[in-house]
């Protein structure tokens, strides 16, 4: 691994927009010595808005908002250097804006979280089979898959008639910043329309769309590009500043693919988890596993950087826990994330455990009552205030983190000695310990901005400012990040009791 700056200039900036589903942030990042040193120039909020529709409320992405702040953080970013040598975006997956022929946004984004897609999985699986879907993308069945959003969309003028675009997020961005179309590979192998081991889009999936949806999805998607791709330089000085000029490369701009590209690894035996709003937990393969038995785990095959696949499950996350502070603010209750941590610890472990991948913590809502109409209906005493609920939360996410991990292993033969938490996460200390206990393994956590991270390696790399592969990149994170170890504390036993209960 090289650097490629000549002794003595400047270092090169690069630029990271990392949109999360409750703020979107602009990292820079800049190489010396072998290190990434790194600084946060921009945060601005995110989440979904609710808007009347069709006798419902529909949930939106303000991407006007986003894109707003992107401008302004891209302009931050660069000003202070004159420029920047490369810009790169990542974002949650699945969502997508439309554009009419004219290259208009046909209308706000649908949030993944919207309940139109209820029902949609069924309705496909009659044309065509779970398990025949499941050998072409290679992906578990979650009913907000683009897939799935699109056969739930199909009565809908805009998609049938007016759009002659599908982007997803982070093109749909980097469109408007560059003014060209492509469909990034990480991110577009979440959508359910790329076949897994061609790397290219279904036609099997596309069949299904365009004939019983009636949805004309072949004209839509633009050409598919691999991860490093330079895509085009930024234009409109006006409105980015002296980022103009930047070229943007096509990272990992599924904000998993980013992250697990910075797990500071040091061997290729490890497990992950993405800890965010969403937790995603698995192993990185050479191949898809598509065998009967992982899809009867739900277990999902998406596209990595440098042609790997990230084998994982989706496990709902800290989305449980932030729905759960924003319940109690919003009555009124003035709770400190850290205090109620501390309280949370001190809890008798594994007093209660719900099942976090319930269809009924998906959407908005009272969570903390869910979470005690879980428990009552599983024959558990319900927790009793906010520190027993936030213990709730916490013990059943190092349950399921357990379970993917050991799953993952079991299924893809590969042998795991340490799990790695990157991503928000990271940051817990609780939730850090418990996973160690949990799943009997060590936890090294760190870097926290994971996505963030290899966000701006991958636009390094694909610049010329570094060059090798995964491991060349990993050690860099491994060299620029204070991680913390945590060791299993106690024994097994009390998780594998807990398991049983929730799972038989």
């Amino acid at each position: 691994m090289s650097a490629s700056r000549t002794p003595g200039a400047s270092p090169r900036v690069h630029a990271a927009v990392d949109l999360g589903a409750s703020s979107g942030r602009v990292i820079t990042g800049r190489l010396e010595g072998g290190r990434l040193h790194t600084e946060e120039v921009a945060r601005f909020p995110n989440g979904p808005v609710p808007v009347p529709s069709r006798g419902r409320d529909t949930l939106y992405w303000d991407i006007l908002s986003l894109y707003k702040g992107v401008l302004e953080g891209l302009r931050l970013a660069a000003e202070p250097h004159g420029g920047l040598a490369s810009v790169g975006i990542d974002s949650w997956a699945v969502d997508y804006g439309l554009l009419d022929g004219d290259a208009a946004l046909l209308g706000n984004p649908v949030h993944y979280r919207d309940a139109r897609t209820v029902g949609a999985p069924e309705r496909v699986f009659e044309h065509l089979p779970a398990a025949g879907l499941y050998a072409v993308n290679g992906l578990q069945v979650q009913p907000f898959n683009t897939l799935f959003q699109l056969a739930a969309a199909s009565d809908d003028g805009q998609l049938t008639s007016l759009a002659r675009d599908l982007l997803l997020i982070p093109d749909l961005l980097g469109y408007w910043l560059t003014g060209e179309r492509v469909a990034e590979l990480t991110n577009a192998s979440t959508t359910g329309l790329v076949d897994v081991h061609t790397r290219a889009w279904a036609d099997v999936c596309l069949d299904v769309l365009e004939g019983p949806f009636g949805v004309p999805v072949r004209g839509l998607l633009p050409r598919l590009v691999e991860p490093g791709t330079v895509v085009a330089p930024l234009r409109r000085r006006d409105a980015v500043g002296s980022a103009a000029g930047a070229p943007l490369v096509a990272v990992g701009s599924h904000d998993t693919a980013s992250a697990v590209v910075a797990v500071p690894a040091t061997t290729p035996n490890f497990a992950y988890v993405s800890s965010g709003t969403w937790s995603l937990v698995g192993v990185e393969l050479d191949s898809p596993v598509r065998t009967e038995e992982s899809r009867a785990a739900n277990f999902t095959n998406e596209l990595g950087v440098d042609g790997t696949v990230r084998y994982l499950r989706n496990v709902m996350g800290l989305w449980v826990l932030q729905e759960c502070l924003r319940t109690w603010r919003a009555q009124g209750r003035e709770v400190d994330l850290a205090d109620l941590l501390e309280r949370a610890a001190r809890v008798p472990a594994l007093s209660c455990v719900v099942d976090v991948d319930d269809p009924r913590f998906l959407p908005p809502g009272d969570m903390p009552a869910r979470v005690a109409a879980f428990a009552a209906g599983t024959g558990q005493t319900p927790p009793g205030n906010d520190a027993e609920t936030a213990r709730c939360v916490l013990d059943s996410l190092a349950l399921a983190y357990r379970q993917a991990v050991h799953q993952a292993a079991d299924l893809s033969g590969r042998r795991v000695d340490v799990v790695h938490v990157v991503g928000g996460g990271a940051n817990n200390a609780l939730l850090c310990q418990l996973t160690a206990d949990a799943v009997g393994l060590p936890v090294v956590a760190g870097p926290a901005e994971g996505a963030a991270v290899g966000n701006l390696l991958v636009q390094a790399r694909a610049v010329g400012e570094v060059e090798g592969g995964l491991a060349d990149l990993r050690r860099i994170v491994a060299d620029s990040t204070q991680t913390l170890r945590y060791e299993p504390s106690g024994p097994v036993g009390p998780w594998e009791a807990a398991q049983r209960r929730l799972h038989g």
